[in-house]
């Protein structure tokens, strides 16, 4: 039985945090903002059990040129091999999100009627919040129906710099924060 092997690598951002990537022979296979490098490889070891960890920023060379490139404002779309694991429910989702423009938002209701599912904007928000490719699946992109910037795993603030960092315009909830709003 020939093992499988998942190449990781930890590259910088200009947000304060540094970002993990980890990619099978398939493709880039997660990738996360929120870890310190032993944490992250438990969270991988949870989700490939058998597999064997390589740390490998030679194999993660081309995703990391782009993202260093997307960071330094000369990329708006990844090319870069994706394998994302998932149900067929959470693929679609992904890949709804995955079209969204640099720079643009749209919301959980857009996507559900993007998929064909107009009344599973709770799953949709779910499929979201699962998604093992933060930033280059922009589920940063997706708000709340009322504009307000709801859910992400790496924290409301994080959100918020990256759609800052695209240059995305939003309706903010003046009843939750008590800010401006755009749009």
């Amino acid at each position: 039985m020939v093992q499988t092997i998942i190449h990781y690598a930890k590259t910088a951002t200009p947000l304060g945090k540094h970002l993990w990537m980890a990619q099978s022979a398939q493709g880039v296979c997660w990738i996360d903002f929120r870890l310190a490098e032993a944490a992250f490889l438990a969270r991988l070891s949870r989700r490939w059990p058998a597999a064997r960890f390589v740390k490998s920023p030679i194999a993660l060379q081309k995703p990391i040129a782009e993202l260093s490139e997307y960071f330094a404002g000369r990329r708006k779309k990844f090319t870069f091999k994706l394998a994302p694991e998932g149900t067929a429910f959470q693929q679609k989702v992904w890949r709804a999100v995955y079209e969204i423009p640099f720079g643009q938002v749209t919301t959980y209701q857009k996507i559900a009627n993007k998929i064909g599912k107009a009344n599973a904007v709770r799953a949709v928000g779910h499929a979201n919040g699962r998604n093992p490719l933060t930033l280059v699946i922009p589920c940063h992109r997706v708000i709340g129906s009322g504009g307000d910037l709801c859910g992400y795993g790496g924290g409301l603030d994080l959100k918020m710099k990256l759609l800052a960092f695209e240059g995305a315009v939003w309706k903010k909830d003046k009843k939750k924060n008590g800010k401006k709003d755009f749009f």
